[in-house]
């Protein structure tokens, strides 16, 4: 019972963090300063390389023949269960870094969730994970800071990035009977409580540089959980997965 549940979960924590990832390293070569490319492509490494310990655990559960790589480069948009934060544009330094932030927020809380978690697999995947992601919110949150109590200039940026965003945070703190039933079993993360750390978190930093904390996000039309995608998606899939497409016996 629990493994027609957990596929999708799986799928959750590892599209997330993959088009997260994805999204960073379009920053090489267009970042403002060398020091913040090679942080923006080492926590982008670090998502990717997450993203693989996932997705291979959902191969061996799905068990028809696909490998990570697969799950990767050769599934269509409607198939990716990723949240819609991560497949939005990375706008100027100020979205991305705000994307970032929301995002590490509810990753971190998730993993330590994960890091207790019955399945031995999940726990051993997430507690390395979440050393690397202890690191990524800590960094995140220093960049709305500094961005938000900053230059007039770096404030407007980051107070025009919060409404550009803040919508797709809904699926932060809401959750589907899939991951209900894995809190139940002790398999997954218990949603409530990921939300309560997850708006905390936020709250407490945006208070702390007195941003305006908009009224929590309720609903959304579109739902990344059930392969409903913004435009932005297959755009970036495009580009991601033209290679494997193109050359599908291709090896390095």
């Amino acid at each position: 019972m629990h493994k027609q549940a957990l596929i999708p979960y799986l799928l959750l924590l590892g599209d997330s963090a993959l088009i997260q990832g994805q999204r960073l390293c379009e920053w090489c070569g267009k970042a403002p300063a060398l020091e913040e490319e090679l942080a923006l492509m080492n926590v982008g490494l670090d998502l990717v390389g997450q993203a693989r310990n996932w997705l291979e655990y959902a191969t061996e559960l799905l068990d028809d023949g696909r490998d990570a790589d697969a799950l990767a480069f050769r599934r269509d948009e409607r198939a990716f269960r990723n949240l819609l934060l991560v497949e939005q544009p990375n706008g100027d330094f100020a979205v991305t870094m705000l994307k970032q932030f929301l995002y590490d927020a509810w990753h971190h809380a998730v993993l330590e969730g994960l890091a207790a978690s019955a399945d031995e697999r999940i726990a051993g995947i997430a507690a390395k994970g979440l050393k690397e992601v202890s690191y990524h919110l800590r960094r995140s949150g220093e960049w709305v800071q500094r961005l938000g109590d900053g230059t007039e200039e770096s404030r407007r940026r980051m107070l025009d990035a919060i409404p550009v965003l803040w919508r797709f945070t809904v699926e932060l703190t809401a959750a589907n009977d899939h991951e209900v039933q894995l809190a139940q079993a002790g398999i997954a993360a218990d949603p409530a409580h990921v939300a309560r750390r997850w708006q905390a978190t936020v709250s407490a930093l945006f208070a702390s540089v007195e941003l305006p904390l908009p009224k929590a996000a309720s609903h959304f039309y579109l739902d990344g959980r059930q392969g409903l995608h913004t435009e932005h998606l297959g755009l970036l899939l495009a580009e991601m997965q033209f290679l494997p497409r193109a050359y599908p016996d291709a090896t390095w």
